[in-house]
């Protein structure tokens, strides 16, 4: 019963999310709790310090007073107005995904040309975040966005899709679990990553230094044709193995594919936290 009432509220979540919505909580705290475990102490207090400010943010439904609420506050402020009733942060709307065609070869779409895609805002949150020259509420912004987006990027149907926004139109059920709201983009937002992060041991621990350079190596481009292959594998995974065909109405993760899944989703979810340990040392290098 405790199962199936925890399935029964991700599900209603869904319902809420958009084609761009990200990780549900438990995937983005989880990136950057890895992260917070493995930055310098120098990056720890410079990031206390730019939380002091979050009441400059005007979002008190949506607090950023650790790292954590930082993760999730780009979904949280998603439906904030402004006064005139029109979303205040609506322009960021685009900045939590790319639809890469997996069936084509790997090519970053226009948007990201002129900032409208997750991989472009990575850098681009970075650069504002490391600039003191900026004010402290710019970089907590900053901050708040690029720890969510590193989280979304390795979501790996915010990196690659097939004409269905990241999977969102496309029906698929989850083992025993069969519902029409059921999604291949929700599964791989919460059930599967409930599944990945959730399996012993605990993710969330300092990684030998050696390990965190291997797993964070490269750039947000490397990234992004990583987690877009792995898009194409979470498509095959439920088409039943190819993942360019005709997408039938109605698609189905046995148990079997969950469970060769889950770990494929868990490895993303660590590198993504170890990727952003890097970048935060990086913007606060001392």
């Amino acid at each position: 019963m405790k199962h199936l009432r925890l399935f029964v509220a991700m599900v209603a979540a869904s319902l809420l999310a958009s084609p761009a919505a990200a990780y549900w909580e438990y995937g983005h705290q989880t990136v950057a709790a890895i992260a917070w475990a493995n930055i310098t102490p120098h990056a720890r207090a410079e990031i206390r310090r730019l939380l002091l400010v979050q009441a400059q943010l005007d979002t008190p439904s949506c607090p950023v007073r650790t790292i954590k609420e930082a993760s999730v506050w780009p979904d949280c402020i998603k439906p904030l107005k402004d006064q005139d009733g029109k979303p205040r942060f609506g322009y960021a709307y685009s900045w939590h995904y790319q639809n890469v065609d997996i069936c084509q070869p790997f090519r970053l779409p226009p948007a990201c040309d002129s900032g409208d895609c997750v991989s472009a805002q990575i850098p681009r949150q970075l650069a504002v975040l490391k600039d003191k020259r900026n004010s402290a509420k710019d970089r907590l912004t900053a901050l708040a966005f690029l720890v969510h987006f590193v989280g979304d990027l390795h979501q790996p149907l915010h990196a690659g899709d097939k004409g269905d926004k990241g999977g969102n139109d496309t029906r698929v059920d989850y083992g025993a679990y069969t519902t029409p709201r059921l999604n291949l983009h929700s599964i791989w937002d919460g059930l599967l990553a409930e599944r990945a992060i959730s399996t012993p041991p605990s993710m969330v621990r300092r990684y030998p230094a050696a390990d965190a350079k291997r797993e964070s190596a490269g750039g947000v481009v490397a990234w992004s044709r990583e987690n877009w292959a792995i898009a194409k594998r979470a498509y095959a995974a439920a088409m039943g193995g190819d993942a360019c065909r005709p997408t039938p109405a109605h698609m189905a993760m046995d148990e079997a594919t969950i469970e060769a899944m889950a770990p494929v989703e868990r490895e993303q979810i660590k590198r993504g936290g170890l990727r952003l340990a890097k970048l935060l040392n990086q913007a606060f290098r001392g």
